[in-house]
């Protein structure tokens, strides 16, 4: 395999091996199997049950469930016999993080054992140990000695396993080796992996999951290299973002990390982490499915030179290089485009949903960390001044008798750019379907010597991200440097539905550092709101304001401009200390305006100061009643009382001059 999948260009599914997981057969071009987690106490057999027919009857295909002891391991025994005294004979799936004995009781009981090689043999305490070669071998002999056991059991049962790698937990001795990189969760598996093959034993499944899309991403196409070239073929990838948080922006984030891959034609099963509960995650994970269900023979337009070649590395980031008109490409960062194509008229008050307050009193515009860049208006003009940092893009046509030339640039369909004459001196848009090949081929040759250009590009093809990306690695091929507009329009009908497709069509190429800027449009009249279980999970009232919202949400997920604070936050398990969702609302309510800060709500000393490595500061249940914060990886405060620890954490903000009045 030159690159990490099938295709560059085409959607094909990357061949894996067939495994099998009680009754259900995953890998090997089955269809993409789905799953969650149950939230419930372990040892409280009924709710465990109930919460698991919940999940079995919004869709799940596979069901985890923590096993953090040998009591928890031993219960599964009771859980599993009550599911099919009633009927459900759906696989279960037990969640093993730092006990070899315990994992080793649950594969005799249950379906499937999920292990995290950064903790379950090796201890993570954030210490760095140099080893030479003998040393580490060492350290790799005493992993085969304490992994072949649950190897031999597995195998014996016909147990399936999941060694899920999870970037915030990588142990200390990987990470005294490989550093914390996509690498070292690679070779963390890996480790594992070879173990089990040496026992002849393949009923496995892999996972590289982290709460940094692109650190995920990178970690997976790094593990599908790493098996073709030592193996000769791959094991059947679980996808998942880990610790996304809830509502719209747990979906982006996983939707951006899940559909980057699946976009390639990768995953075999997924599994969507939202902090809420697991019955909800089902139908964003068969959105995500039902993506690519149809897509088995969709082929792009574009075969050009990217399948042979590529003119940068999808295994580690860097922005397309692009020279800078205005605010869009060079150093900027992503602009974004609010839409008003629709609207009959736009009025002072319309602003307010891309970020722009008027205050009529005193004359002025209150501008938020979230405001639209640009306004596209179509065939129309706007009759009132603008904040001097909003400009307009309209048709050509409306442009050519617009006064304001230094406010408005015009947008060219790509006939009339290469037919007209009368042109911005500054900055021309251009919009173009890159499946149209005579068209997109034309305008290379138009283009390449301007120096006032930005591409609005789209693609009319099933496989629109690929057929954009293989555009944009041409621009690259040919030294072709004008910023790129990423364009996603919706036809969708439920607000979730939308949030999967511009984020996985607009977030995947992101991610390749090809966006100069982002686009999204929809058409409002035809969304409905979608319920389950008698709940409407996600709506939206102000239509410029959800495209809006969801626009700077893809960039702040894919890193690329922050206007926000972000939530790594886990999505609740059997070990759970208190109630996260409530702990997240609050903590949110008190700290959304922090603008660029990570903070980090996990349930349990399990997903704790592993998992939210990547956070700025952490609020982690330790105990019954009780939390510890955290400041970066380092302890700040022990066993704080529940009822005053988010006090304590805005305590702790303060002292580290990170806190502002709301």
């Amino acid at each position: 395999m030159q690159f990490y999948c099938e295709s560059l260009t085409e959607y094909k599914r990357l061949k894996t091996l067939e495994v099998k997981v009680g009754d259900l057969l995953l890998g090997n071009f089955h269809p993409v199997r789905v799953q969650t987690m149950t939230t419930t106490d372990t040892m409280d057999t009924i709710a465990t049950v109930e919460q698991s027919i919940r999940c079995i009857e919004a869709g799940a295909e596979l069901v985890r469930i923590t096993a953090p002891s040998k009591k928890e391991a031993e219960n599964l025994l009771n859980i599993r016999n009550e599911l099919r005294k009633r009927g459900y004979i759906t696989p279960l799936v037990a969640d093993i993080h730092f006990t070899p004995n315990a994992a080793e009781i649950a594969a005799r009981i249950v379906d499937k054992v999920r292990i995290n090689p950064g903790n379950y043999i090796d201890k993570k305490k954030f210490e760095l140990i140099e080893y030479n070669d003998a040393e580490y071998n060492e350290e790799i002999e005493r992993i085969r000695e304490r992994f072949t056991p649950l190897v031999k059991i597995c195998k014996e049962y016909g147990t399936a396993m999941r060694i899920g790698t999870n970037h915030g937990s990588l142990s200390d001795r990987i990470m005294s080796r490989y550093g914390d990189t996509p690498m070292g969760m690679v070779e963390s598996a890996m480790e594992f992996l070879r173990v089990a093959r040496g026992e002849s034993y393949h009923n496995i499944v892999l996972s590289m999951k982290s709460s940094n899309p692109l650190v995920m991403v990178q970690a997976y196409r790094l593990l599908i290299q790493k098996m073709d070239e030592e193996f000769s073929t791959c094991y059947p990838l679980h996808l998942g973002v880990t610790e996304a948080g809830d509502g719209e922006d747990g979906r982006i984030k996983s939707a951006i990390g899940i559909g980057a891959l699946m976009e390639d034609g990768i995953g075999d099963t997924i599994r969507v982490s939202l902090t809420e509960d697991p019955e909800f995650e089902i139908p964003v994970c068969k959105d995500l499915v039902k993506r690519y269900s149809s897509r088995q023979s969709a082929v792009g337009s574009r075969q050009s030179a990217v399948a042979e070649k590529l003119s940068y590395s999808p295994f580690e980031y860097k922005r397309r290089k692009t020279f800078s008109i205005s605010n869009t490409g060079g150093h900027h960062v992503p602009v974004v485009v609010a839409d008003f194509m629709e609207a009959e008229a736009i009025s002072y008050k319309d602003l307010q949903a891309i970020g722009y307050s008027y205050d009529e009193s005193t004359d002025k515009w209150s501008i938020g960390d979230a405001a639209a860049d640009y306004i596209y208006t179509g065939k129309k003009t706007i009759g009132f001044a603008l904040p001097g940092t909003l400009k307009l893009i309209c048709d050509h046509n409306e442009w050519i008798h617009v006064d304001d030339k230094e406010k408005y640039f015009p947008l060219f369909q790509h006939t009339e750019f290469l037919s007209k004459n009368e042109r911005s001196p500054v900055m021309n848009f251009i919009s173009l379907n890159v499946a149209e090949e005579k068209s997109a081929t034309e305008m290379l040759q138009a283009i390449r010597d301007n120096d006032d250009v930005v591409l609005c590009l789209w693609s009319s093809a099933a496989n629109a991200m690929q057929s954009v990306r293989s555009y944009i690695a041409q621009l690259m091929d040919e030294g072709i440097q004008c910023p790129v507009i990423i364009c996603v329009k919706s036809h969708d009908t439920t607000i979730d539905e939308q949030l999967i497709h511009f984020s996985t069509e607009a977030g995947a190429l992101f991610l390749e550092g090809m966006g100069d800027g982002t686009w999204l449009m929809n058409d409002p009249k035809k969304i409905v709101n979608t319920k389950v279980s008698g709940r409407t999970y996600l709506e939206t009232k102000n239509n410029h304001q959800f495209i809006n919202n969801t626009s700077f949400s893809i960039l702040q997920a894919t890193r690329t401009r922050i206007s926000k604070t972000e939530y790594i936050s886990c999505p609740s398990c059997g070990r759970t200390l208190f109630d996260l969702q409530e702990t997240t609302a609050k903590i949110r309510s008190v700290t959304s305006h922090l603008k660029g800060l990570k903070i980090a709500i996990m349930g349990c000393i399990v997903n704790g100061p592993g998992e939210m490595a990547d956070a700025d500061f952490g609020y982690v249940g330790s105990g019954p009643g009780k939390v510890t914060l955290y400041k970066g990886k380092e302890i700040v405060k022990r066993n704080v009382s529940n009822e005053i620890a988010v006090e304590e954490l805005i305590a702790l903000l303060k002292e580290n001059d990170v806190w502002a009045e709301p």
